[in-house]
């Protein structure tokens, strides 16, 4: 980490700084010789998280930035990592408007159905694949299969959480 804050290194700001605890913020100061507002905090790994911005209130950053990524994450998926919306070429505006409403819809079905599929954890702990991966490899898994087993299979899935039922709070990222 060679971000310097205000003329000190980051990992000196963070030298004492313990992961699930509230992070160091900053207002106005400088970073990369530009005037900055300034979150530092540590992840649940324990790993260095800064978000700079030049365009909100440091107490607001966090929150604009966990916003961000859940956006981020979206149109991943739509894009690179499962749909591959930019492989259909479509222009015509009211075509893709139809086509991201029924991919938001098929990533949402692929994040209820992958929060119940069993997760492989990688030796750092995290999940090998994330929710959205998970849900969709079983969805297609499931399309593939012929006769009443493929009946029976995506109705059972077709059988979204009722409000009673909650899953525990997961990250939907990559």
């Amino acid at each position: 980490m060679d971000t310097r804050i205000d003329g000190l290194p980051a990992s000196d700001w963070l030298s004492d700084h313990q992961p699930n605890t509230k992070g160091i913020v900053l207002n106005d100061v400088v970073v990369y010789g530009l005037p900055m507002n300034v979150v530092l905090t540590r992840t649940d790994q324990g790993e260095p998280l800064i978000v700079a911005s030049n365009a909100m209130a440091a107490s607001r950053i966090l929150k604009g930035y966990r916003k961000r990524w859940k956006i981020e994450c979206l149109f991943r998926a739509l894009k690179s990592k499962g749909f591959k919306l930019e492989n259909t070429h479509m222009t015509l505006r009211s075509h893709v408007a139809r086509l991201l409403c029924l991919l938001t819809l098929a990533y949402l079905w692929s994040v209820l159905v992958g929060i119940d599929q069993d997760k492989v954890l990688k030796k750092h702990g995290r999940s090998a694949w994330s929710v959205m991966t998970l849900g969709l490899r079983t969805l297609v898994r499931a399309c593939s299969r012929q006769g009443a087993t493929l009946t029976d299979e995506l109705l059972n899935l077709l059988q979204l959480r009722t409000p009673h039922q909650k899953a525990e709070g997961e990250s939907v990222g990559y």
